[in-house]
């Protein structure tokens, strides 16, 4: 019973402390007076006084008109929390957490922690007003201290934000409120009394002017500090617009409110250093309890951000007009009419060559479907979709048809276009008259056709050209196979010719080879000319060319007594070139030289870099010379310059091929000459460094390991050829090596069977056989199993690069040409035998 009673003490004596100090909270909020009064019943602001749990005590008509609530709906039964967004709350308290350090629940705590902590507080916050419509406010908080410096509750301050983003926070007097509003260094708060002279200057305006409170207060008005001139212009214009004479200075200030009208208005301050901002400033009446105005309160901000925003915007403004113009301009400018439609082909916008175009003015064409000016109104609106789905179309043709009727034939070209965010707002179109293009392309198309033609009836005389020479190769060949062939066998009969045979057997070979000489100059011609010749290019060596062309021509220069000069390569000279052909070239300029010299005449040969990336060969020889009228015609077909006198044999056509070769080889090729002095023939190719040669390239050069003897057994061949006189110079050549044994047959079914019936290590086979060909026999071995296997070598009298190509393409083990070099044949045959053996060996 005891404890109980003692439990009811203590909780009435809770109840009492908990009312004592509402009550001295209440009366610190009311004590204050006309200043206290005025500013709590001013319309501009909520004011919302809370307890230390947060629990509204105090609910002014300003938040009774922003929020909607009256006092006594709010009053000791919500938290400022539970009018404000929730996700915003939520938000803060997670934001004051990280900052501060420590835990916050959201809730009323998190709107009030900061100001918990004496941290002076401002922030955005969105209110719900009772209708359930939302607004965003500026809340400043701050703590309710009693003597003791403990926390009695909190004052939120709140300005709608919707009309102006930053409002002003009020001033308010008494006891804790007023001390925690004019400490904001935010606001510049100026109180006067009823005249106008200044009795309270707070931090913030004494941040914002420069001045102490001690240097304004009692001393001066506001209109002291305010820019004379816009002082003036206020007073003239509130006299025009509320019909009465104002003066200026303060009464132009205070005016409005004075007759109890809100006002809030722009004007420049000057700081104490001379310096003047833009400030936005609120101005209230402080009136006593009998509604006698006591003096006036100014609140202001400095506006200087937001000026220069606005001037930014006006110079943005000028130039997005500038930008537009000159856009405008372009268009305009355009030759092609121009046009814009929305996504339904509906025109928005064309310039003058698209009136020029459909005859009809601007103002009528804004507005009207795209497809109503074209002859094919179907096909117009097909291009509008065309451009939606595939983003642009180009060269879309359409027929354009004016109001006279004319009608254009335009290509149309078009792409969507979107705004900043990535909308579709239309199609950008351009559409150019192209019915003289047409009638061009229409002429070139025929042109094209004349062209194609000539180059049919081209393309036939170079293959009935290509089909000659191959048939003229293979019907001189031939009988030259006989003689050269014969001659080189009686040559190194045995016994031996006597001298008088040695020197007919001599000028009989000298004679044919020449004239092999001859048609094949006259083939490489053929070929070079109608770009038949296959090049293999690839770094080359000159040093080793050269060395090779030397072994070749040095017989020749010692027969007539010439001497001879080639390079000593201190550094390696390597050119992009093919081995063979530039082998041609050096092989022709330097016989020339020799040919065309006097007797006991030098010949020079150097090679230089003076030209970068390339490199220069020159010839240099002591013979006659040429006029400069001869050097014109000296690279020229079949020009025998120089030879009628000197009696010298030839075509006329090696420096021909030799030009030719060059450019097709890249490079470029030319001849100076002085008569009684000599000529220099050169030629230049493109250089290659030594370090971007490979191992290949380098090992590229070396010589092929030499041929291996053949063994004692005996070897049988099989000679399929239906020339006499041919198989009769390989009987010969065979009959002369004990080891082999020579099986022959005239035609290309014989050889089969014979091939099939005896199985030969190695087939020599001539191409133009009767019945079957030499290809269709090759094919015919190859499909059987017991041939195919056998080497088959081609001995043809077709000898142009492309029957070589086609034949190894084929499968022919070797493709060699007639007439034939008995060496070269021998070397060939022990290559063949010696893979037949590998074969054989390989099968055991």
């Amino acid at each position: 019973m005891l404890d109980t009673k003692h439990d009811v003490d203590d909780l009435q004596k809770a109840a009492v402390a908990e009312n004592a100090a509402r009550r001295r909270a209440e009366e610190a909020l009311l004590k204050a007076g006309a200043l206290q009064k005025a500013i709590f019943n001013s319309a501009n602001f909520s004011s919302i006084a809370t307890d230390a749990k947060g629990v509204i005590q105090i609910f002014n008509v300003g938040a009774e008109r922003m929020l909607g609530y009256t006092a006594a709906e709010v009053i000791n039964k919500i938290t400022p929390a539970d009018i404000s967004d929730p996700q915003e709350v939520i938000v803060r308290a997670e934001a004051l957490s990280m900052e501060l350090g420590t835990p916050i629940t959201p809730g009323f705590e998190a709107l009030v922690f900061k100001a918990s902590r004496g941290i002076e507080d401002i922030y955005e916050l969105t209110y719900f007003r009772k209708d359930g419509s939302r607004f965003p406010a500026v809340v400043s908080v701050t703590a309710l201290r009693d003597d003791q410096d403990a926390i009695i509750g909190y004052l939120l301050i709140g300005t709608d934000n919707t009309a102006r983003k930053r409002a002003e926070e009020a001033l308010l007097k008494a006891g804790a409120l007023q001390k925690a509003i004019f400490n904001s260094a935010n606001f510049s708060s100026i109180a006067t009394d009823a005249k106008g002279v200044i009795q309270i200057f707070n931090v913030g305006a004494e941040r914002m002017l420069g001045y102490a409170a001690a240097d304004v207060m009692n001393k001066i008005t506001p209109a002291d500090i305010s820019d004379p001139q816009e002082v003036i212009a206020r007073a003239k214009a509130l006299s025009v617009e509320l019909g009465t004479a104002i003066t200026p200075g303060f009464e132009a200030l205070v005016f409005k409110a004075s007759r109890g009208i809100e006002d809030i208005y722009e004007l420049t301050y000057f700081r104490k250093d001379g310096s003047r901002f833009p400030a936005v400033v609120s101005v209230t009446a402080l009136r006593d309890d009998q509604d006698a105005i006591i003096g006036y309160l100014l609140i202001g901000t400095d506006n200087t951000a937001r000026k220069q925003i606005e001037e930014e915007r006006k110079k943005l403004d000028q130039r997005l007009r500038d930008q537009q113009f000159y856009t405008r301009s372009l268009i305009e400018s355009n030759i092609d009419a121009l046009m814009t439609t929305d996504p339904s082909g509906i025109i928005t916008d064309v310039n003058k060559q698209m009136e020029a175009l459909t005859g009809c003015t601007r103002d009528e064409l804004i507005g009207a479907p795209f497809k109503n000016y074209f002859t094919d109104s179907e096909r117009a609106e097909a291009a509008i979709k065309l451009v939606l789905s595939e983003k642009k179309v180009t060269n879309y043709e359409l027929t354009a048809r004016a109001r006279d009727g004319k009608k254009t034939v335009v290509s149309y070209n078009a792409t969507t276009f979107y705004d900043r965010d990535r909308t579709l707002q239309g199609v950008f179109a351009a559409a150019r008259d192209v019915t003289e293009r047409n009638r061009l392309d229409q002429v070139l198309q025929e042109k094209n056709v004349e062209l194609e033609s000539a180059r049919l009836v081209a393309e036939k005389a170079n293959l009935a050209k290509s089909d000659f020479l191959s048939s003229m190769s293979h019907e001189l060949r031939s009988p030259l196979n006989a003689i050269l062939g014969f001659a080189q066998l009686m040559e190194s009969d045995v016994p031996p010719p006597t001298p008088s045979q040695k020197e007919g057997l001599t000028q009989i070979l000298k004679a044919g080879w020449h004239l092999l000489t001859l048609i094949n100059e006259i083939l490489d011609l053929a070929k070079v000319e109608s770009r038949q010749v296959p090049l293999s290019e690839e770094p080359v060596s000159l040093s080793e060319v050269l060395l090779e062309c030397q072994g070749m021509t040095e017989p020749q220069a010692q027969q007539r007594d010439v001497k001879m000069n080639f390079p000593r390569f201190d550094v390696p000279y390597f050119v992009r070139a093919d081995r063979t052909r530039l082998k041609q070239v050096l092989i022709n300029l330097l016989t020339n030289a020799i040919k065309y010299n006097v007797r006991q005449g030098t010949v020079w040969v150097k090679c230089s870099d003076t030209t970068p990336g390339h490199i220069r060969v020159s010839i240099t020889d002591t013979g006659a010379g040429l006029p400069p009228d001869q050097l014109a015609q000296l690279f020229q077909a079949f020009n025998r310059l120089g030879q009628e006198a000197g009696g010298e044999e030839g075509t006329g056509i090696g420096l021909v091929v030799a030009k030719r070769l060059i450019e097709l080889m890249g490079g470029r090729i030319g001849v100076e000459s002085t008569v009684g002095v000599g000529s220099v023939f050169w030629f230049e190719l493109l250089s290659v460094a030594e370090s971007q040669l490979s191992t290949e390239e380098s090992q590229s050069a070396q010589l092929a390991p030499a041929h291996a003897p053949r063994d004692a057994q005996l070897h049988t061949l099989l000679y399929v050829e239906d020339n006499p006189a041919n198989l009769k110079l390989v009987e010969q050549i065979i009959a002369r090596h004990p080891d082999l044994r020579l099986l022959t047959a005239v035609n290309g079914k014989l050889g089969i069977e014979l091939a099939l019936e005896k199985l030969p290590e190695v087939i020599l086979m001539d191409i133009n056989l009767p019945g079957i060909n030499g290809f269709e026999a090759l094919k015919i071995l190859r499909l059987d199993p017991i041939t195919a296997d056998i080497p088959v070598i081609a001995i043809s009298a077709n000898a142009m690069p492309l029957d070589v190509e086609r034949g190894l393409k084929a499968g022919f083990f070797r493709y060699l040409t007639k007439p034939i070099k008995v060496n070269e044949f021998m070397h060939a045959l022990d290559e063949a035998l010696e893979i037949a053996g590998q074969q054989a060996a390989l099968a055991i």
